[in-house]
């Protein structure tokens, strides 16, 4: 109880030292998965539709494109992202000429944020009512326009939560990129406030992280309970 009122006695002296560290790593933090989140969506979404529409009865049927699919987005699963994040490092410094940094760790976390999505959005389709497509089908309204505007619609509570949890993953992957000097919070809290016993550092880091991921979640709900409403 003393430490913590000595820790806010001399704030302004911690936020004069660390605060332009933590102003930045909580930027890079929010670059991380901003990046890597709009990527991961941007594959991860139509990945989740394939897996629907490919399933054996459904209307695009094909049973060695839904096997490969569900195989490969099964082993992406499995892989731990710290292994998965040191695995792909040659890989990466490949691709985009640098393994550290904000730069350095986009890939290794699309490679883990995708298939955890694709997987979301699979889910979440397959609560549908099927009775709702039966309809719409018998009408004759063409597939592509049943996805968008009839599975998509109806799922949406269900996409919005399951992106919100994807984020939050998210955030807890990009701290674990601090291993290999990725930036952001993670980074911070492993670089300073644990190698260089900086403990009050990587309580104010952890402190911030659960602030965002708090606010996150509370918006995620949000969110979904409007589209329910819709």
């Amino acid at each position: 109880m003393i430490g913590l009122i000595d820790f806010f006695v001399h704030f302004p002296e911690f936020l004069d030292r660390w605060g332009e560290d933590l102003w930045s790593s909580t930027i890079e933090t929010f670059q991380m998965v901003g990046i890597s989140l709009s990527i991961s969506v941007v594959i991860g979404l139509p990945l989740g539709i394939l897996l629907v529409l490919t399933r054996p009865g459904k209307s695009m049927d094909n049973r060695l494109l839904y096997l490969t699919l569900n195989i490969v987005i099964n082993i992406l699963r499995s892989i731990p992202f710290i292994i998965l994040l040191f695995f792909l490092l040659p890989f990466t410094k490949l691709i985009v000429g640098t393994s550290i940094g904000v730069k350095g760790v986009i890939l290794p976390l699309v490679f883990y944020t995708a298939p955890y999505i694709a997987r979301l959005m699979e889910s979440a389709l397959l609560e549908v009512d099927k009775g709702v497509l039966e309809a719409y089908e018998a009408m004759g309204i063409k597939t592509r326009h049943i996805i968008w505007h009839v599975m998509v619609r109806e799922a949406k509570p269900s996409i919005i939560l399951g992106l919100t949890i994807a984020i939050i993953g998210l955030i807890g992957a990009t701290a674990m990129a601090g291993l290999v000097a990725a930036g952001g919070l993670g980074d911070l809290a492993y670089r300073i406030g644990h190698l260089r016993y900086e403990t009050d550092v990587m309580y104010v880091a952890i402190i911030i992280l659960i602030v965002l991921i708090q606010g996150i979640q509370s918006i995620g709900n949000l969110l979904a309970a409007r589209a329910k409403k819709d």
